[in-house]
This record gives structure tokens, sequence and C-alpha cells, in this order.
């Protein structure tokens, strides 16, 4: 297929999807259909399971069923009292689910996603960094500053949850769910299986010498300097076999000392 035979199905195919017509009949989650066809937004109250289900012409138990697969996907968010909501989209909970069942069967599959969100993150930089705000550049300080004082302690606090928050935050602004779902997806890969546990002190020392030399070169201008900086900084998570998920408590302590 030529290139012009590629962009006229593009075209095609988006002027598809604006005049709405999609085959929401490929959708194998009756409540997921059903948000769709009766043109819910998110925010918008969703009836009770009985009168979905009278209107899906299911079962209450294969309603239930669906919202249930809807909420663990985060298309619904159902509060006691509140009752069910149509939620904004993410692609986070679907990716994260099924990254961490993929790297529970095999380790290696976290290679596998860790190169997926390099090559974002090196793609989307430029786009990322470009969109960041003044209180965004504070907020990274911030956050050097706190993962210094806790690499200082005796015993060491691994800066676990500054790490991720560095490299969400240039992220923030990015408006593509799908690839900030790959990107949250990794960090919590990252956290439940304990890599941030299983490194040297001289690993995270560089690590946060790497991120303040690129907000060094981010409020200097000097975007491609700083996309350097985190291909080089990328390089410093080599491969190693995976330990064993670790629980929530011990992950979220983030304690270690090091010889």
């Amino acid at each position: 297929m030529g290139d012009d035979q590629i962009i006229r199905s593009v075209d095609q195919t988006f002027d598809c999807l604006q005049g709405g017509n999609v085959r929401f009949s490929a959708l194998q989650n009756e409540v997921l259909r059903y948000i769709l066809e009766n043109g819910y937004h998110p925010g918008d109250p969703m009836p009770t399971i009985q009168e979905m289900a009278q209107t899906l012409g299911v079962s209450v138990a294969k309603t239930r069923e669906s919202l249930e697969i809807a909420r663990a996907l985060g298309v619904v968010e159902i509060k006691p009292g509140r009752g069910t909501r149509v939620a904004a989209y993410r692609f986070a909970p679907a990716a994260t689910l099924s990254a961490l069942y993929a790297i529970g069967q095999n380790g290696l599959h976290f290679t596998h996603l860790r190169e997926v969100r390099n090559a974002l993150e090196i793609h989307f930089w430029e786009e990322a960094v470009r969109s960041l705000e003044p209180e965004d550049l504070i907020r990274l300080r911030g956050l050097i500053a706190t993962a210094s004082r806790l690499l200082q302690r005796q015993p060491i606090q691994v800066p676990a949850a500054e790490h991720r928050q560095f490299h969400m935050t240039i992220f923030a602004h990015l408006e593509n769910p799908f690839v900030l779902g790959i990107l949250e997806a990794f960090w919590e890969a990252y956290e439940a299986f304990g890599l941030n546990l299983y490194r040297d002190l001289h690993y995270h020392r560089t690590v946060w010498d790497y991120h303040e030399r690129i907000v060094d070169a981010i409020e200097a201008g000097e975007v491609e300097t700083s996309r350097r900086l985190l291909v080089e900084h990328m390089s410093l998570l080599s491969t190693r076999p995976l330990p064993s998920p670790v629980t929530t408590s011990a992950t979220n302590q983030h304690t270690a000392s090091f010889e």
C-alpha cells in the first residue's frame, strides 16, 4: 500500500469515528456498550443495575459482572450513597492490570515494558517539556531536594515515590491517555516488584544527579540536552532477574541500608 493510500485510509477512519459510525457491538461488555450507545459522558450518573439490566435485556447478575469489569478498567466510579458515574477515560487501569499479570507470569516482560516506556518518553520528550509550566519546574526542584534529604538519612530512605512523581510531572500535560497509561503502568510494576529496593546507594545518587541536570537543561531552554541526559540515565536500570512481587507494606516503607 502506498503512502497516499495509507493517508486516505487513516482519513476515512477518522471521518468515520467523528461521524459516530462506530461498531459498538465489537465491545464484549454490556455496560461499556450501554454507556456509548446512550451518549453518557464523564461525570454523568448512571441508572441502577436493575434498570440497566432491563434495558439491556440481560440478567442482573450479568449486568453486575459487566459493571465490575467496567469499574476495574476505570470506566466507571462506584461510590456508596452516590451511585455509579462515568469516569474520565484513563488507559492506566487496564494497562497496569495487564502488565502486572504478564510480569508475574514472566519477569522478562518487565524488560519489554521498560523498553516501551523508554521509547515513549524519548519520543514525546520535547512535547512534554515544552508544555511544562513554571510551577511544574518548582515541583521538580522540590522533588530533587526531598530525594537528596532522604538519601542522606541513616539508614537511607529510597525516594521511590519522588522518582515516579518526577517523571510523571514532566509528562503531566501530555494529552495522550495511552502514553500516560503505559507510563503509569511501568511505575506500578516498578514498585510492585520492589525494584526500587534492589539498587545500591550509588545508583540512587546517580539517578538524582541526572534528574537535577535534566531540570538544569530544561530551565536553560536546552531541550535536546535534557533529552540526551534522559537517555543516558535510562541506561542505569540494567536488566536483571526480577524478585517476587513484594507486599504493599514493604513497598510503602522504602527503607534500606547499603554496604
